[in-house]
C-alpha cells in the first residue's frame, strides 16, 4: 500500500519526532518566559531575586536577541557536523542553563546561566526547522509547517497553564527545573527516536556567513524596512516584560477570576479557586492564536502583504492603547486579545513583504535575515521598557502614559511602512 502524498498520514516518523521536540522545547521556554521578568524583580521574601527594573531589563534585552541571532551560526554548524550532533549540544546547554538558573541568586551568575540556556535554544531553532523542511514535500509542506507552528503555540499554552502555576507556588526555582527536565526529555528523544535527515552535508565555509551578513547590510532598503518593522516587535516584547510587571503589581483580576471560576464550577459541579496571574498573559496569547490563526490566515490571504502588515501593526497599536484606557480586568484582557490579533495578522505576511524587496536570486538569504526585527525589538524593548516602567509607573503612577508611548511606537512603525512603500518600493519600481 502506497503512502499518501498529502494529509496527516503522509509525514514520516521523523516529522512527528521533530514536532514533539518543538512542543517540549517551546513549552519549557515559554513556561520560563511567562514568569521570568517578574521573578527577577520580586523581593527575596516573595520568592524572587530582588533585582532592579533596569537590571532585569538588561537580561530581557540580551537573552532573546542572542537566541534569535545564534541560528545563523548554528545552521552552518548543523550542515557541517550533522543535525543530531548539534541537537545533542543544544539540549546539553539548555539543561545546564535552566538547571543552574534555578539555583543561582547573584545577578552575574543568573545572567550567565540564562546565556547558556539561550545558546542551547538558539542552536536548536534552525536544526528543528531544517528537519521539518527535510521531512516534508512540496505537496504537504504547507500542512507540515502549519502543524509545526501549531505545536509551538500548544507548548506555549499548556506549560504556563498547567505546570507553572503549580510549580511557582512551591518555588520559582521549580519552573526552571521543570524546563531542565523538559530538556532531559528532549535529549532522550534525540538519542533514541530522532534520525538524521537524509541529505548531503555541505562544507560551507564560515566566511560565507559573514559574506551574507555583509550582502544584506549593504542593502539600505532592507535594513530600513527591518528597522521600521521592529517597532511592532518593541511592543510585542513588552508582553514578557513591562506588561507582566503591570499585571503583578497594578491589576486587580477579580472580575476575570469570578467569571472563570463560575464557568469551571458550572462544568465540574465543584467549587473552583482559579486565579489569573502573570503566566496567563502568555496562555492568553497562545490560546487566541490556537483558536483563531487559521481563520485569520484565510482572511488575510486575500490581501496584499503591505496593507495587511500595516493593519496588523494597527491592531497591535490599538491593543496597547486599550491598556491605557482603563485598569479594569476585562479591558486588560481585551487589549491583550486585540494585540494578539495584530500579531496574527502582520507576522504571516511579513515574509511575503521581504520577498518583494529581495534581489532576484537572493530571496533565501534575505528571508534568513528577516528575523533581525525580533533581535532589534527584543533588545530595545528590554533595555528601554524597564526604565520607562520605572519612571511612568513606579514613580508617577501613570501606566496609561507608558502604554500610550508604546502605542506611539506602533503608529510610527505604521507611518514608516506607508512612507517606505510610497517612496522606496513604488519609486524604485517606477525607475526600474
Amino acid at each position: 500500500m502506497n503512502k499518501p502524498e498529502s494529509g496527516i498520514r503522509s509525514f514520516p516518523r521523523n516529522f512527528w519526532t521533530a514536532v514533539s521536540m518543538e512542543f517540549f522545547e517551546r513549552g519549557a521556554y515559554y513556561g520560563v518566559l511567562s514568569v521570568l521578568s517578574v521573578y527577577l524583580v520580586l523581593s527575596p521574601g516573595e520568592g524572587g531575586l530582588g533585582f532592579s527594573r533596569e537590571a532585569a531589563g538588561a537580561i530581557m534585552g540580551t537573552i532573546p536577541p542572542l537566541l534569535y541571532f545564534l541560528p545563523l551560526i548554528a545552521g552552518a554548524l548543523a550542515d557541517r557536523y550533522g543535525f543530531r550532533n548539534i541537537l545533542m549540544i543544544a539540549f546539553s546547554f539548555m539543561i545546564t542553563g535552566y538547571f543552574l538558573t534555578g539555583f543561582m541568586t547573584s545577578y552575574g551568575l543568573v545572567f550567565a546561566s540564562l546565556v547558556v540556556m539561550a545558546i542551547g535554544a538558539g542552536f536548536f531553532k534552525p536544526v528543528i526547522s531544517g528537519t521539518i523542511a527535510h521531512s516534508t514535500t512540496e505537496k504537504n509542506s504547507t500542512l507540515g509547517f502549519g502543524i509545526f507552528y501549531w505545536s509551538i503555540n500548544l507548548g506555549a499554552f499548556l506549560f504556563p497553564l498547567l505546570l507553572v502555576p503549580v510549580l511557582k507556588k512551591e518555588s520559582y526555582s521549580y519552573v526552571f527545573w521543570m524546563a531542565a527536565a523538559a530538556g532531559v526529555v528532549l535529549l532522550l528523544i534525540n538519542i533514541f527516536l530522532y534520525r538524521e535527515p537524509i541529505r548531503a552535508r555541505e562544507k560551507v565555509p564560515f566566511s560565507k556567513i559573514f559574506e551574507d551578513i555583509a550582502l544584506v547590510f549593504r542593502d539600505w532598503k532592507f535594513i530600513l524596512m527591518i528597522l521600521i518593522y521592529s517597532g511592532f516587535w518593541i511592543m510585542y516584547f513588552q508582553m514578557y516584560g513591562t506588561v507582566l510587571w503591570y499585571v503583578n503589581e497594578y491589576m486587580d483580576m477579580t472580575p476575570v477570576n469570578n467569571a472563570v471560576n463560575g464557568l469551571i464550577s458550572w462544568m465540574t459541579q465543584k467549587p473552583s479557586a482559579w486565579e489569573f496571574d502573570v503566566e496567563h498573559v502568555t496562555v492568553l496569547n497562545a490560546g487566541v492564536i490556537i483558536l483563531l490563526q487559521l481563520f485569520v490566515s484565510r482572511i488575510v490571504s486575500r490581501f496584499k502583504a503591505l496593507p495587511t502588515i500595516i493593519t496588523g501593526i494597527g491592531l497591535g497599536t490599538a491593543g496597547m492603547a486599550i491598556l491605557a484606557c482603563s485598569s479594569h480586568a476585562w479591558v486588560f484582557i481585551a487589549g491583550c486579545i486585540v494585540f494578539t490579533l495584530g500579531e496574527m495578522t502582520a507576522h504571516p505576511k511579513f515574509n511575503s513583504f521581504v520577498g518583494l524587496i529581495a534581489p532576484s536570486g537572493k530571496k533565501a538569504i534575505y528571508m534568513g535575515y528577516s528575523f533581525f526585527c525580533s533581535v532589534i525589538g527584543s533588545f530595545v524593548g528590554g533595555f528601554v521598557g524597564a526604565p520607562l516602567y520605572s519612571h511612568f509607573v513606579d514613580k508617577m503612577g501613570r501606566p496609561d502614559l507608558l502604554w500610550l508611548i508604546f502605542s506611539c511606537v506602533g503608529i510610527l512603525s505604521m507611518a514608516g511602512l506607508i512612507w517606505f512603500n510610497r517612496y522606496v518600493i513604488k519609486k524604485g519600481s517606477s525607475q526600474s
